[in-house]
């Protein structure tokens, strides 16, 4: 008989908590006893997500023994390629990563190991898409980091050659390895974070902003667009913009700022709320429009990335087309004029629950490694 299959899984880093790392855990569940190699791990930065992971196998790399890690890896990305290829995967049969910011999908394997990406975009820093980071304002910055960037993106497209298969977590994002690294992507959708029972809860009369609060996700537009048509928005989040979300909600009588909330808190507001409002910019997937459907609650999103795929017009939100006060006001005007069905938003995101996922990712990796003849006799959920 043989023996049974040996499964690693590698993440960027864990050093906050988010879809990625649902879609870990999600992993993980399947894969229980295989262990986690990471950039680094920083407890203290997933606070009290950390009890999810503690009695993992967690494998950090040596950039872990530095001194800060967790705010050296940003500007020490240049050592990414030597982080992921320090580990030995050889003993390992199938390799899935789980890779974004930080190239994942760079780590080396041998050649009769299934190498599985399941790639939630391209490094956001490398392609002029819009992140948290504001590095471009500083002349210094910025021409050290377009040199190493430019080094980077050679590198990122000669790692990305190395994966066997590549799944995508959105239509966007497989258009991006596409075009990007020239290689064809699955789409599988990550699960979405809800309960199993809802409290049936009433819908109260104030609009929501559940997000982090950085510059490419626009807080202060749906600030301002509330408080120009004199609607209570309420504003969960953290991030590098808090001192500017802080100020505007102090100064307004319509907005309410409660900073980071714990996720039951977080389900009674997305039940509650009139509508989720989601100004997102070249969003990869967006879940919180799936999040606020499980609950019940359409989105009002702004037209772009992968939340047109994430909100089903007309029947679980709509849209805005313009990153302006006027125009998300306008979509705000034809939201209240329609009448939304809880029924419709909660049956669309049935179709993002973990076990669908995960059912989908055993097919694929069942049908991959018979297709290779590797250890096609094993279960892959051993």
């Amino acid at each position: 008989m043989e023996s049974k299959l040996k499964v690693a899984l590698v993440h960027d880093y864990l050093v906050d908590f988010g879809g990625a790392e649902r879609v870990l855990i999600a992993l993980h569940e399947i894969w229980p006893q295989a262990p986690v190699y990471l950039a680094l791990v920083n407890p203290q930065g997933l606070g009290r997500h950390w009890a999810q992971f503690r009695h993992w196998v967690l494998r950090p790399s040596w950039f872990q023994k530095l001194p800060f890690a967790s705010r050296l890896i940003s500007p020490f990305r240049f050592l990414l390629p030597y982080i992921w290829e320090s580990f030995d995967l050889s003993g390992y049969d199938l390799v899935i990563s789980s890779s974004a910011w930080a190239m994942s999908k760079a780590v080396i394997t041998a050649p009769h190991t299934l190498h599985i990406c399941y790639c939630h975009t391209p490094p956001r820093f490398l392609y002029h898409y819009p992140s948290a980071r504001h590095w471009q304002k500083y002349f210094l910055i910025r021409f050290y980091a377009n040199f190493i960037n430019h080094r980077l993106r050679l590198y990122d497209y000669a790692s990305s050659q190395r994966v066997d298969y590549f799944i995508a977590n959105s239509r966007e994002v497989a258009r991006r390895v596409a075009k990007f690294w020239h290689r064809r992507a699955i789409v599988i959708r990550p699960p979405i974070n809800f309960p199993s029972r809802l409290a049936g809860r009433k819908k109260q009369d104030f609009y929501l902003y559940a997000s982090r609060l950085v510059s490419y996700k626009h807080p202060l537009l749906a600030i301002r667009a509330c408080q120009k048509m004199k609607r209570k928005l309420v504003v969960v989040g953290k991030g590098p913009m808090v001192p500017q979300v802080a100020d505007l909600a102090n100064k307004s009588r319509y907005v309410q700022y409660l900073g980071h909330v714990s996720d039951k808190r977080l389900w009674e507001l997305l039940q509650q709320a009139r509508a989720v409002i989601f100004p997102v910019e070249k969003e990869d997937l967006g879940m919180v429009p799936l999040e606020a459907a499980a609950m019940g609650t359409p989105t009002i999103g702004y037209y772009s990335g992968g939340v047109k795929e994430t909100i089903k017009r007309g029947k679980t939100g709509l849209f805005f087309h313009q990153l302006s006060v006027s125009s998300l006001a306008a979509a705000i005007r034809r939201f209240e004029k329609q009448k939304w069905s809880s029924r419709s938003c909660r049956l669309w995101a049935r179709h993002f629950s973990v076990a669908n996922f995960q059912s989908r990712l055993r097919r694929l990796v069942r049908i991959k490694l018979n297709a290779a003849g590797r250890m096609a006799k094993n279960n892959p959920e051993n």
